[in-house]
């Protein structure tokens, strides 16, 4: 896969397929690709893990470097990540969510890309994917064109507060219900 196009943070257009994490690293990488039936986890080991969008509830988080920072969505390996030299493009991320049918917390892991993930497009990312699963659409993440238009719009803002962020997800998940897609 290759031909980015658009992204949001770790989330990019390769290929007509969105995917979360570096799909082209050599050597093999681990990626998450959002599907019609649900998100489907590459591991680097060539193993693959699906999870149907029914199963996902409570939303989704998004943390960069360790599994589980202490504050925020970035350890000091995924801000190092971002950042020239010796670390560029090294470690990776994790999608965590609640599924259900059974209950449990689950992590998929995804390789960062050596590009620098902007803060702001990292929150967009993760307010997105946790309104779109809050409001029970969280297969609409698998329609490249209205995914694509969301991103499109978002892509370019810069919020400052937390309710300005939730507000331009909200915004433009609305203007895609408005435009009848």
């Amino acid at each position: 896969m290759n031909g980015t196009r658009a992204s949001l943070g770790p989330l990019e257009l390769v290929d007509g397929r969105w995917v979360l994490g570096d799909v082209g690293r050599s050597g093999g990488g681990a990626w998450v690709e959002f599907r019609a039936e649900g998100l489907y986890a590459h591991a680097r080991d060539g193993g693959e893990h699906a999870i149907p969008w029914p199963r996902i509830m409570l939303g989704m988080g998004l943390a960069l470097g360790g599994r589980h920072p202490k504050s925020g969505n970035l350890t000091l390996l995924g801000m190092l990540g971002g950042l020239p030299g010796a670390f560029r493009g090294r470690g990776g991320g994790y999608l965590h969510m609640t599924l259900r049918h059974p209950y449990e917390n689950d992590a998929v892991f995804f390789d960062r890309h050596p590009r620098w993930y902007p803060q702001t497009h990292l929150t967009l990312l993760e307010e997105l994917l946790r309104q779109a699963v809050r409001a029970g659409e969280a297969h609409r993440l698998a329609d490249g064109d209205w995914l694509g238009r969301v991103v499109g719009r978002l892509a370019p803002l810069k919020p400052w507060t937390a309710g300005a962020y939730r507000k331009a997800v909200e915004d433009a998940r609305q203007a895609e219900k408005r435009t009848g897609a």
